[in-house]
């Protein structure tokens, strides 16, 4: 498919809704960029673990921890 799209005066572009659906890019997110041969590429980037991290700490307990008595809640019974 071609198509010609417009550079913003903050150089961002917008990607055609038609090209989003055949890449798979059905929300905003990261996508890789590559310069080769006079041409750039744009291409969906792969998700990593890392992107996630951060994400979920609001289900779990909000429980503030002291640094310094880390040491006393640490179950040593095990070891």
């Amino acid at each position: 498919m071609f198509t010609t799209i417009s550079i913003t005066n903050k150089w961002q572009i917008h990607i055609p809704k038609s090209l989003r659906g055949d890449f798979g890019l059905d929300k905003p997110g990261k996508v890789a960029i590559t310069a080769e041969k006079g041409k750039i590429i744009i291409t969906p980037a792969k998700s990593t673990i890392m992107q996630y991290a951060g994400k979920l700490h609001e289900r779990f307990d909000k429980k503030k921890i002291n640094i310094d008595q880390i040491r006393d809640l640490i179950d040593y019974s095990d070891l």
